[in-house]
């Protein structure tokens, strides 16, 4: 009794749990085999699930289309012959056959979009196969998006061409990411120098990544200690879509390089450590040397003018410096300070002054008004401004 093809289906799903994209019948063999053997093929995610017919629920072989390199058409695109695809991952090489050439270009539009995330350019097929091939490539990147990986260092001297193409000069202002995102035993060395290094250095640490002679790959050079003694081992990284592929028995991808690094030490139970040489540290300490003297032709320094401020009194100064006077007692004789003469010679002097220009001015008045009495009018004032000034300096005294 044949099973119904819905459950079939929601069968698979259940087991890969992955989108199905395409599906149909093919043919598949390795390149060693002579002959092709029937499958039904399922496109689920990026990997291909075989099955011996279409109504069996369990695969029995599948390719993982992660670790694909490339995919290479064997003979030109015709319609009446079939068409066979030679598929190279990192690990196999199979080819697919497919008895209907539009079939075929059907599988190789799906395969080669679900992997590298993009339509291919050029495609033969119709505008509504198209369609549905976008709406599985959205699908596809939203379960899988993009992974931010570190961009691939330059290739080592020794690796270069003999005239290599220039290559663009990085912008200043953008942060160098493969340097931040590089492990720190990243070393621009070959294997040889890579192993050369780890023996003489055992105390620097076990584990270098390098580049690798093959484009876009690398190479990790470990020193382990073995029941035989120290022996080197060489892994080799390769970069794909998804993030970078370990290349052992059972190959295993990761998102960055230093998720290869840390792989290996968990695997090892850190009894591996990255290689990082030491830097080397000052013993001494030096006295810097005394500054020379400053020479005859240096520039002269420059003389700031002193301020010019305007002289103070004599008196003030004195005023300040003494204490306030005590006032003196009822009916008590007051003596003048002796020691303040010039403070009332000053004063004299100045009312002496006045005296003098208030008798000019009435002179001059007394002459504008009457000339014939200016000298009897001028001569007693004057002699009792006289005597008023002699009377105010003998009171002072």
């Amino acid at each position: 009794m044949s099973v119904n093809p819905r459950v079939v289906h929601k069968r698979r799903a259940t087991i890969t749990a992955l989108p199905l994209y395409y599906s149909g019948h093919l043919l598949k063999k390795h390149t060693e085999d002579k002959d092709f053997k029937s499958y039904y093929g399922e496109l689920r995610g990026a990997t291909l699930f075989l099955y011996t017919d279409d109504t069996q629920d369990t695969y029995t072989e599948k390719l993982d289309l992660e670790q694909l390199k490339s995919m290479e058409l064997n003979s030109p695109y015709q319609r009446k012959t079939p068409t066979i695809f030679t598929l190279t991952l990192l690990s196999e090489e199979v080819q697919l056959k497919m008895d209907n050439p539009d079939t075929g270009e059907e599988w190789r539009g799906y395969i080669l979009t679900v992997v590298k995330k993009q339509i291919p350019s050029k495609l033969q097929l119709l505008p509504g196969q198209m369609l549905l091939l976008k709406e599985a490539l959205d699908q596809e990147r939203r379960r899988n998006p993009p992974v931010l990986r570190p961009p691939l260092p330059p290739r080592p001297a020794f690796l270069r061409p003999a005239s290599p193409c220039p290559s663009p000069v990085p912008a200043k202002d953008k942060p160098d990411n493969s340097i931040l995102d590089m492990p720190s035993c990243f070393l621009d060395v070959s294997r040889e120098e890579a192993e050369r290094m780890l023996c003489a250095n055992p105390e620097y640490g076990s584990i270098i990544l390098r580049p690798s002679t093959m484009a876009n790959n690398y190479a990790l050079t470990l020193r382990q200690q073995t029941s035989r003694g120290h022996v080197m081992k060489n892994y080799r990284v390769s970069s794909s879509n998804s993030g970078f592929v370990i290349e052992l028995e059972t190959a295993l991808t990761v998102s960055t390089l230093n998720d290869v690094l840390k792989y290996f030490l968990e695997k090892t139970e850190y009894r591996l450590q990255p290689y990082m040489a030491s830097q080397p540290y000052d013993t001494r300490i030096e006295l810097s040397p005394a500054p020379k003297n400053i020479s005859i032709t240096s520039p002269a320094l420059k003389t700031v003018p002193k301020a010019q401020v305007a002289p103070m009194l004599r008196s003030q100064t004195k005023e300040e410096s003494l204490p306030p006077p005590t006032k003196p007692a009822e009916g008590e004789y007051v003596v003048p300070d002796d020691h303040r003469p010039d403070e009332h010679k000053l004063k004299l002097d100045q009312l002496d002054s006045e005296l003098r220009q208030v008798l000019r001015l009435r002179r001059e008045s007394i002459q504008t008004a009457s000339g014939e009495d200016e000298m009897y009018e001028n001569q007693p004032t004057e002699k009792a401004l006289s005597c008023t000034a002699q009377w105010t300096k003998s009171e002072a005294v």
